[in-house]
């Protein structure tokens, strides 16, 4: 542990690699389904079929990079040479995922399958090590919070540059008379080239700059070197370990919830734009950076606001908000309350909507993460083993739930309204109005009301405030003594 407090090159490079978890993210989420399905003419329930295996495959693997990392012996510490050996696999996956060389409907599934896999076993390699460095860094609780929010800083900017750079670069510069460059298909292709080469600038940055806090790190006892069925043996005992811990259950399981709920309306977040409020690119644009805008503003007061309140305040408050505000302005148009479509009040009540749905929803994304590190040190006094990776492993697997499981149901939700596909399907005109009353109602009320669900869970962590400063104060007292 770093003893004194953590500078900001470290902070700002341990932030940034998370920029290139934003991009992944977005470019699974928001585009993979759509382009899949609207571009390349594959039923959704198919295209979400292929996915899900990813996810099923994806359980295994965060476990696996977890465990890995937390065992491994290496004069470059324990989390880095994994983050060092990702990179540039990772983004030849994500590239690939958007520049397909085959076109039956079988062929595409088959290829969407296993470039999923690779892309998100490869993240995990990166992830999971990357986001148990942060708990190991500082045991500091400002420090830890701080590289959190950090960390959840530039998760939203590369989400938003994976955004911004399709919709302001190769959508306008795709764009023909009858379409908008979402409907062409080789804008996707430049697009998926850049930000591949974002991804591995900002992960190779994150390694490379956080490398001086290598001699600090914890380091585990010389074993001896384990076959394949003992590295399997480990990572099933390090799993059964973590689950031990009720707070760890209560915690992960909640947030899951969260993140799967947010995995569907991200997913659908485009055949909303397009479909239901008929937003033209220019418009999509300010409402997406407007979600970016309040949720990093929330993300930098988010350290005062836990001061006040406390963490589990603020995750239960950030869940709840990001329910409320999802659901609002769709049940308003369900009821004929809000702007129609083509009013000029549409796009600045969506925006400010977004702004405050941001900066409540940071509060539950920092919180969580700062909250689970706190875990690892409860952990850590009841069994005296630091076991980071495998907690964050737990994390790493809910986060990139949002574009599994969230497309998964997507997908389906999808298949099961008849929604028409192929790039011909370009207004709400080519839509059944039903179905689109049908996608209205799934997006917003029914999907949201999971976020009240996670709230049950929340409510049975109890690692007080007060109980984890007394666990820090015994845990720097073993280590004086040892």
């Amino acid at each position: 542990m770093v003893t004194d407090k953590v500078g900001f090159n470290v902070k700002f490079a341990y932030g940034i690699g998370q920029a290139g978890e934003g991009m992944f993210g977005t470019g699974l989420s928001f585009f993979l389904l759509f382009y899949y399905s609207q571009i390349l003419g594959m039923g959704p329930g198919l295209a979400a079929s292929a996915i899900g295996i990813a996810v099923i495959v994806d359980a295994f693997s965060d476990v696996f990079a977890g465990s890995l990392s937390d065992h491994w012996e290496s004069k470059y510490g324990r989390r880095h040479p994994f983050m060092f050996a990702s990179f540039l696999p990772l983004s030849a996956c994500f590239f690939l995922l958007f520049f397909p060389l085959v076109t039956s409907d079988w062929a595409l599934f088959i290829w969407l399958a296993v470039f999923t896999n690779l892309a998100r076993t490869m993240m995990s390699l990166y992830h999971v090590p990357h986001i148990a460095l942060g708990a190991e860094i500082t045991e500091d609780i400002e420090d830890r919070t701080a590289l959190v929010a950090y960390r959840q800083f530039f998760a939203n900017v590369g989400s938003l540059l994976a955004l911004l750079v399709f919709f302001m670069v190769f959508s306008p510069f795709y764009r023909t008379e009858g379409a908008g460059g979402r409907f062409v298909p080789d804008a996707y292709i430049p697009w998926a080239l850049s930000i591949a080469g974002a991804m591995a600038l900002t992960i190779f940055w994150s390694a490379w700059g956080t490398r001086s806090v290598i001699p600090f790190l914890s380091q585990i006892p010389t074993q001896p070197r384990l076959s394949l069925m003992g590295i399997f043996r480990s990572l099933f005992t390090d799993f059964k370990e973590v689950t031990k811990s009720r707070n760890f259950r209560y915690l992960f399981l909640g947030v899951l919830v969260v993140f799967i709920m947010v995995g569907v309306t991200g997913t659908l977040d485009i055949y909303m734009f397009t479909y239901f409020w008929e937003l033209d690119e220019q418009i999509i644009v300010p409402v997406l950076v407007a979600y970016a805008i309040g949720n990093a503003l929330g993300t930098f007061i988010s350290v005062r606001l836990f001061s006040s309140f406390g963490k589990k305040a603020c995750l239960i408050f950030g869940g709840l908000s990001w329910a409320f505000f999802q659901t609002l302005p769709v049940v308003l148009r369900l009821l004929d309350w809000f702007p129609d479509n083509g009013d000029a009040l549409l796009m600045p009540l969506l925006v400010a909507l977004k702004v405050i749905q941001g900066f409540s929803t940071a509060q539950a994304n920092v919180g969580y993460g700062s909250m689970m590190a706190d875990v690892c040190d409860e952990h850590e006094y009841q069994t005296g083993l630091r076991q980071e990776g495998a907690f964050f492993a737990a994390v790493a697997f809910s986060a990139k739930a949002t574009s599994g499981f969230g497309a998964v149901i997507a997908g389906w939700a999808l298949e099961f309204i008849d929604w028409p596909t192929g790039p011909e399907i370009r207004t709400a005109a080519d839509v059944d109005p039903e179905t689109l009353l049908n996608m209205g109602i799934f997006y917003g009320p029914i999907v949201a009301g999971l976020g009240f669900i996670s709230v049950l869970f929340y409510t049975q962590y109890k690692l007080t405030p007060e109980r984890h400063e007394t666990i820090l104060i015994e845990l720097a007292e073993r280590r004086r003594n040892a």
